[in-house]
């Protein structure tokens, strides 16, 4: 007969059988206002600033239902992940549940799959966050400029948590500000009232005038869904910050209600101004950037430079929560034992050290084979880490199909967040994410970033079971 996994018993030692989750040397840093704005701000990476334009020019004004799509993918999982979330607030939030509900080798490979991901990332937004201030002081090169951007955040990182909340709240403040002011400003240019606007107040003409609402067919709309879906990671972040909020529950049943206007705000309400200001074939999207274009549309002097600074933000906000999340789940691994222990150590401020450390060593290993070896080490740590975001979605509906028996056994009461339709709308989550890993195998632009993801993944599985049935038969033998 297999065990059923258990979940977290309130008031068991760790490692107790029942209680598998260990204590948490954390500490509740995160004020509430934090947490709201990490919510708010993590679905608004630098990706939807510099990455919408090329999606604009492969799928047209259908560039919309794509995002439609992915949005609604985000919306499922994060309801999952929500639900169990606020029933057993985490660290380590899926990977923890994973290792519950489907196994330990399942909670060490997505853990570490995610390490690696936000690990590269470090690498990418510090060297697109130096060619920013390089242009602005070009007397201190690229590269001092990406030093000197991951040394400020790690000392943010190590200061405190309630540092890297504070650092996080307002880098998140001035995206949501500069993303409402835009659709706003946007909008009064498409209805033609805005003040001194240069646009001409063509209304949603633009959406159709250029060769439909589907200019390059229905096909183009998955093709605009591979273009856009990674731009969606970090949704899942703040249900690893909400284990050192003040009231985890709360933070966590918060952010899943709000994921909906967020998504349709941020990203189908800003790329819809777009599509309604310029034509998606005016050559100024792709050359100047969507959103620089669209201001250029109505006039607004000085758009480049305000956009400048606005992903210069965006950039040392994913940053500044790409070490925060890596290290976080660092540390959940080396509570679990899966990984060293000192990841698991923290200092008089509740801040794990090593897990910060061990991260950021990795992230500037990464950001030095981006200057000396960007076609070969680096393209392959990109490509190899390119479709964690799907990976990691798939395990949460797979984790929550399995941890709704187990809280429905053990603490019903704790369901108060509840994914809707379940499991229907869980298994269809799960099969649009396989059909979208799939496909991508079919996708000229995404084989080598699937076929190497894939390939790393399967060995970190490998490594995981083995380690998983080794510990099995050691603790047999005693």
């Amino acid at each position: 007969m297999t065990m059923q996994p258990t979940l977290h018993k309130e008031g068991g030692k760790p490692g107790e059988p029942g209680n598998p989750q260990p204590s948490d040397g954390l500490k509740a840093g995160l004020k509430n206002r934090h947490l709201s704005m990490i919510a708010i701000g993590g679905v608004i990476g630098a990706g939807l600033f510099v990455g919408s334009s090329g999606g604009i020019a492969k799928a047209g004004p259908a560039i919309l239902i794509s995002y439609a799509l992915v949005g609604a993918m985000v919306v499922m999982v994060m309801r999952m992940l929500g639900e169990m979330a606020a029933a057993s607030p985490d660290s380590g939030s899926f990977s923890a549940y994973a290792d519950r509900a489907l196994g330990r080798w399942a909670g060490f490979s997505i853990g570490w799959l995610y390490w690696f991901f936000w690990v590269v990332v470090l690498a990418v937004e510090a060297t697109a966050g130096a060619v920013i201030l390089e242009s602005w002081v070009p007397a201190v090169p690229q590269w001092g400029w990406a030093l000197i951007v991951m040394v400020v955040l790690t000392a943010t990182n190590l200061i405190s948590v309630g540092s890297y909340g504070e650092f996080e709240f307002w880098f998140a403040g001035i995206k949501v500000v500069a993303i409402g002011a835009f659709v706003l400003i946007g909008l009064l240019a498409v209805f033609g009232v805005l003040p001194g606007s240069e646009n001409p107040g063509a209304g949603f003409a633009h959406l159709t005038d250029s060769g439909g609402f589907l200019p390059n067919g229905a096909g183009a709309i998955l093709t605009g869904v591979l273009m856009v879906v990674f731009s969606f990671m970090g949704s899942e972040i703040v249900t690893l910050a909400a284990g050192e909020s003040e009231d985890p529950r709360r933070a966590v049943t918060k952010a899943t209600n709000s994921v909906i206007w967020r998504i349709g705000v941020f990203y189908l309400g800003s790329i819809f101004v777009v599509l309604t200001l310029l034509p998606w074939n005016d050559p100024s999207i792709t050359e100047k950037g969507s959103y620089v274009a669209a201001l250029d549309s109505i006039g607004l002097p000085y758009a480049s430079g305000i956009m400048d600074v606005i992903i210069l933000t965006a950039v040392l906000s994913c940053l500044n929560s790409g070490l925060y999340t890596a290290s976080r789940m660092a540390f959940s691994l080396g509570e679990r034992g899966d990984a060293p222990k000192a990841f698991a150590k923290v200092n008089r401020s509740g801040v794990p050290v090593w897990a910060i450390l061990a991260s950021v060593v990795f992230g500037f290993v990464a950001v030095f084979f981006n200057y000396v070896s960007p076609d070969k080490v680096f393209d392959f740590l990109l490509n190899s880490s390119g479709a964690v975001a799907l990976f990691v979605w798939l395990v949460i509906c797979l984790t929550q199909l399995r941890m709704r028996g187990i809280l429905l056994r053990e603490a019903p009461e704790k369901l108060t967040v509840r994914m809707w339709l379940f499991p229907y709308l869980t298994w269809a989550t799960a099969g649009f994410i396989v059909f979208v890993l799939v496909y991508m195998f079919f996708d000229e632009a995404n084989r080598q970033v699937i076929s190497l993801s894939v390939l790393v993944a399967a060995v970190v599985v490998a490594l995981g079971v083995f380690l998983d049935r080794r510990r099995k038969a050691l603790a047999a033998r005693v």
